[in-house]
């Protein structure tokens, strides 16, 4: 590593630690962590979750979405019904990735352009991974697990290309987006592994990833990871090529 990509590295990583500086809004997603954390009522996180209008269209939308092999008519009609079948952590994970690619979108170009082509990546792979689950049988794996944990599928990339942005955005001294992409060629796992702990993402979807990515192995047949490794190892985006 030279000395610029240590200087990007370092910088970088400093920035990924602030958990507010990376994920911005955090009006909704602090007390809906509470609430989870405090396993209370479900109708506290519903209210939580009403209050944003447009984050409840979004959750209902990828509730649907991940069980689109369901019958119509079995279909969530409400949010209530949406989040009670998704359960608080899928929840949590949706509104992380809402508030996340919101914004993502306020980023300056060159950087909101590089980011968007992540994010349409991650919902490419989603779609995959859930097509997938609904292919295979003989397995019980919540198709919102899959699809939420497909989203996270290049969080290092991403969270890493943000925190570049607001370095330079920050810094009167401009660092090339050549040193960042030799960074995060050289050091893809530390960025995402750092990412996920700063950012306070559960324990089990942390699992999952390193599942997913063969970076960890499981004699269990219900695992996502195991259904979103498939995807990532036919796209050669693991983490640990098999």
């Amino acid at each position: 590593m030279t000395d610029l990509e240590q200087q990007v590295f370092t910088q970088v990583r400093a920035i990924i630690s602030n958990e507010e500086q990376v994920i911005g809004r955090r009006g909704i997603l602090i007390p809906l962590k509470k609430a989870i954390i405090a396993d209370g009522d479900i109708r506290n996180v519903i209210d939580i979750v009403s209050s944003d209008p447009a984050l409840s269209a979004h959750l209902l939308w990828r509730s649907n979405s991940a069980d689109h092999a369901a019958p119509e008519a079995s279909k969530n009609r409400s949010l209530k019904d949406a989040l009670v079948r998704l359960g608080q952590v899928n929840i949590y994970r949706y509104a992380f990735t809402f508030y996340l690619k919101e914004r993502l979108d306020e980023l300056q170009e060159p950087y909101k352009k590089l980011v968007q082509g992540y994010w349409a990546l991650t919902e490419n792979i989603a779609i995959d991974a859930v097509d997938q689950l609904h292919q295979l049988e003989g397995v019980n794996i919540n198709p919102d697990e899959v699809q939420t944990l497909a989203l996270f599928s290049v969080f290092g990339e991403i969270i890493a290309l943000t925190a570049f942005a607001y370095l330079n955005s920050a810094c009167s001294e401009y660092y090339p987006i050549a040193a960042l992409k030799a960074v995060i060629e050289g050091q893809q796992q530390t960025l995402t592994l750092e990412a996920f702990e700063s950012l306070g993402l559960d324990d089990e979807l942390q699992t999952e990833f390193l599942i997913a990515h063969n970076l960890r192995s499981t004699h269990n047949v219900n695992s996502p990871g195991l259904v979103l490794k498939r995807v990532l190892a036919k796209r050669g985006l693991l983490l640990k090529p098999i």
